[in-house]
């Protein structure tokens, strides 16, 4: 007989890993999907976003460490896909298939990383929201397999950030334009950072994964991590951000509104225009500027290759 959502809930109240979709219930499956597929497509997406900055790399030693890191992305990926495959779900589509609007990925993996420093940042900021959405369901959550596939994505992330701050760091201390160049990168990045955790938690609609245990921490709690890790570093490299530490609440607190508009095309936020979150959905929904460009850098080749093993020489994807 299989189990009703309380009873399962109530096992994982108790320390229960679920192993299996045969002992799930369609809610839980559901709820793991849904956090899954984000996973695999913002590992997947960072890597030709990753790949574009790395072409500036200024030496072939920053080159290689970058794709070191794309390749590693490329690997959480499919580790993380793998396990969707386990659900039920075509893994081959789900990479090559899809059109671009249909990924899940975060809307900083739809902007253009132009140089060697945004890659640099990015690896700061963008691998730092990683960390902290990851190391969360590493020690929190209810499924077993991605428990323990996470001990290795955890351990990897870390080499990337690691890369990101040693970097700003050297960078700032320099001074001068590479520091300048640093903080425009950062006037974008890091507002881009704070909403990747989502509405806070006041306006939150759906609690399943936290019901389920898929994860144990809230959106405001993830990103209290973030910021108090991401502010403390750009105080260290003298680069300014919209956001201090107020004693009084004992958290960090934003000098802007969230959430505000964003102009994609200049990358700039305009502080001075509160949005709702639904406007954030919707611009989330129409995805970024390069969502197909880097899509199509996953999906090109592919498509050229299964086209030798079709027939009609028109190649398909299932």
């Amino acid at each position: 007989m299989s189990l009703t959502e309380e009873a399962l809930k109530e096992r994982i109240r108790q320390g229960y890993l679920v192993e299996s979709p045969e002992e799930m219930t369609e809610g839980y499956k559901k709820a793991l999907i849904q956090i899954l597929l984000v996973q695999a497509d913002t590992e997947l997406m960072s890597a030709p976003a990753y790949y574009m900055a790395a072409c500036t790399a200024p030496s072939l030693n920053t080159r290689l460490s970058a794709y070191a890191i794309i390749q590693d992305e490329l690997g959480h990926a499919h580790i993380t896909f793998r396990l969707l495959e386990d659900l039920g779900l075509d893994k081959e589509y789900l990479i090559f298939g899809r059109k671009p609007h249909e990924f899940k990925n975060p809307y900083g993996f739809d902007q253009p990383l132009e140089t060697w420093v945004e890659l640099v940042v990015a690896n700061a900021f963008f691998d730092r929201a990683g960390i902290v959405l990851l190391s969360d369901p590493f020690e929190n959550t209810s499924y077993g397999p991605w428990k323990r596939a996470l001990a290795k994505i955890d351990k990897e992330e870390l080499f990337h950030l690691r890369h990101g701050e040693v970097w700003m760091k050297r960078l700032c201390q320099a001074g001068g334009k590479i520091q300048e160049e640093v903080q425009r990168a950062v006037d974008w990045m890091f507002p881009m950072g704070v909403e990747w955790f989502g509405m806070p938690d006041h306006l939150k609609r759906h609690t399943a994964q936290l019901e389920y245990k898929l994860k144990g921490k809230t959106n405001d709690q993830l990103r209290q991590e973030w910021l108090s890790a991401v502010v403390p570093l750009c105080e260290e490299c003298g680069i300014h951000v919209p956001a201090h530490y107020d004693a009084e609440q004992g958290q960090y607190v934003l000098d802007y509104p969230l959430p505000c508009d964003y102009d994609p095309e200049r990358k700039q936020w305009l502080f001075d225009k509160p949005i709702t979150w639904d406007q954030v959905f919707e611009r989330w929904k129409r995805r970024g500027p390069y969502n197909e460009h880097y899509v199509g850098m996953l999906q090109r080749q592919y498509r050229r290759f299964a086209a030798l093993f079709d027939g009609n020489g028109n190649g398909s994807v299932r």
